[in-house]
């Protein structure tokens, strides 16, 4: 009898191995992450905020629920591999692309850096608001999947 070397044929934790982030949950990731954008931009163009037809909170809270939802959604409803890690980095990528949104449009909008960028103590705040996001989100995606019993 011959030991088969670990790799792709011996499963996708063979022992020993370090279990890695599969390229389509990383694409799914950066997608959703990069879709949840729509929430600050609703506040930038004034759809959301105290001049726009929406409050800042209804408005803010409407746009978390229904990208969650979406999240749920697309992950739930997949076969995306490590629907938990996946909504996890969604939310670490939202919250690295806010931080960033804001360091560029903050300048141009208001005249001067504001955010996290203009407070860095805030980024670590910022960054794990938006991973606990994406960990419920994948908590509920998991949730749906095994209702279909998938």
């Amino acid at each position: 009898m011959t030991a088969v070397p670990p790799g792709p044929a011996s499963g996708p934790n063979p022992a020993g191995s370090t279990p890695r982030f599969p390229a389509a949950s990383l694409i799914w990731a950066l997608a959703l992450g990069t879709f949840a954008l729509v929430r600050p931009l609703l506040k930038i163009t004034g759809v959301v905020g105290e001049s726009g037809p929406v409050s800042s909170a209804v408005g803010s809270l409407g746009a978390t629920a229904v990208i969650t939802l979406v999240w749920v959604l697309v992950v739930g409803l997949s076969r995306i591999p490590r629907p938990l890690l996946t909504l996890i980095a969604a939310g670490l990528t939202y919250g690295v692309l806010s931080i960033l949104l804001s360091g560029v449009l903050s300048p141009i909008l208001l005249g001067q850096l504001e955010g996290p960028l203009a407070h860095p103590i805030a980024i670590p705040m910022v960054l794990l608001t938006n991973l606990v996001w994406g960990a419920i989100a994948g908590g509920l995606a998991l949730g749906l999947r095994r209702l279909r019993r998938v």
